[in-house]
């Protein structure tokens, strides 16, 4: 997902969507435990869109702070 798809959306989305990511790489996590991915690499991209998701949602926090 990338950021500017990201800044689109309003925070409950934000939060919804982050909610679905974390458990998707819960799942992730687990299968890669029993037996390993094709791609590991699904881990690592769960984990920067998971920290990009946060990012954006910690900048609207902060903007709206300092108003």
């Amino acid at each position: 997902m990338k950021v500017s798809e990201i800044k689109e959306m309003t925070n409950n989305e934000i939060v919804e969507r982050l909610q679905i990511e974390k458990e998707n790489l819960v799942r992730l996590k687990l299968n890669h435990a029993v037996s390993p991915l094709e791609n590991p690499n699904k881990l690592k991209e769960a984990k920067a869109t998971i920290a990009r998701l946060n990012t954006i949602l910690r900048e609207r926090e902060l903007n709206e702070n300092q108003k």
